[in-house]
C-alpha cells in the first residue's frame, strides 16, 4: 500500500518509494508472479514463459544459474547498464522458477523481514546455522 508519506508498507517493513513509482519492486515481482502464473495455460509456441515453464524445472534451475553469472560478468566489467538488463533477467528467471515449486513472491518477502529483524537488512543468513523459516513450508 502506498502512504501519503512516500512510504510503501510491506509485511514487517517499510520501503521509501518515489511518489509516481509504479509500486516500487515488490509490486512489480508480485505482478510478474502473477503474469508467470497466467502463462502456464498459453501455447508454448506463442509465449516463451509457457515454453520455460514446459521445459522443466532443470531448464528453469540452468537459466537462473546463467543469469546470475551473466549479472556477476558485467558487475566485475563494470557496466552498469548490462548488469541492470541482466538482473531483471535473472528475476524474471527466479520468478518462473518460484511459481514452478509453489514460492510466492510474499513468502520471501517474509523471509527478507524475518533475518532484517535478527541480522539487519544488509546481513546475510550465517553459514552452519538451522534454518528456521518465518512459516512453516507446505509440502502437501
Amino acid at each position: 500500500m502506498i502512504r501519503p508519506s512516500g512510504l510503501a508498507r510491506h509485511g514487517c517493513h517499510e520501503t521509501l518509494m518515489r511518489r509516481g513509482d509504479a509500486l516500487g519492486m515488490v509490486d512489480s515481482v508480485s505482478r510478474l508472479h502473477a503474469a508467470v502464473l497466467a502463462a502456464r495455460s498459453r501455447d508454448p509456441a506463442f509465449s516463451r514463459t509457457a515454453k520455460l515453464l514446459g521445459e522443466g524445472m532443470p531448464k528453469m534451475a540452468k537459466k537462473v544459474a546463467e543469469e546470475a553469472v551473466e549479472v556477476g560478468l558485467e558487475a566485475v566489467q563494470g557496466d552498469r547498464r548490462r548488469t541492470i538488463l541482466e538482473s531483471a533477467d535473472l528475476i524474471y528467471n527466479l520468478v518462473v522458477l518460484w511459481s514452478e515449486i509453489g514460492i510466492a513472491p510474499d513468502d520471501v518477502w517474509r523471509e527478507i523481514d524475518r533475518r532484517e529483524q535478527l541480522y539487519g537488512i544488509a546481513e546475510k543468513l550465517p553459514k552452519g546455522r538451522p534454518i528456521k523459516l518465518a512459516q512453516p513450508i507446505d509440502v502437501g
